[in-house]
């Protein structure tokens, strides 16, 4: 049987990591319930408010 190695293991770490404390961070400063749920929504694309950030910022 042919094993496939998972390659992008590091790389699932730090998006989890990034999940939990983007998720502590917005439900924590949440003022409401339905707030609270935006900001775990927000949380699982925290990626993209990252990349579009970097993208303002460096100009592109």
């Amino acid at each position: 049987m042919k094993q496939e190695v998972q390659k992008s293991a590091p790389a699932s770490a730090v998006y989890g990591l990034g999940f939990i404390g983007a998720a502590v961070y917005f439900i924590s400063h949440a003022t409401g319930f339905w707030i609270g749920v935006l900001g775990f929504l927000k949380a699982i694309v925290w990626p993209a408010f990252l990349v579009y950030e970097a993208f303002k910022h460096l100009g592109m």
